[in-house]
């Protein structure tokens, strides 16, 4: 099963803003703490390893060309 990167939720906006709430007032360290959790959490719900891996690897690539802007 390949990265579905199609839209799959009717209101992104109001995901990314429930994901704004959830970090409201944590620290950095508590905020790192809960973006490392979710990814484990989601890639466990995922629980397949070639989808994860894809996912990672995008998401290290759009990091990195972050960078070189």
């Amino acid at each position: 099963m390949p990265l579905n990167l199609e839209k799959n939720f009717e209101q992104p906006d109001d995901f990314y803003q429930t994901l704004i709430d959830a970090h409201r007032d944590l620290s950095d360290a508590q905020s790192q703490s809960m973006n490392a959790q979710l990814v484990l959490l989601l890639a466990n719900h995922i629980g397949d390893m070639a989808v994860i891996e894809q996912a990672l690897a995008l998401a290290r690539a759009n990091a990195l060309n972050l960078d070189a802007q």
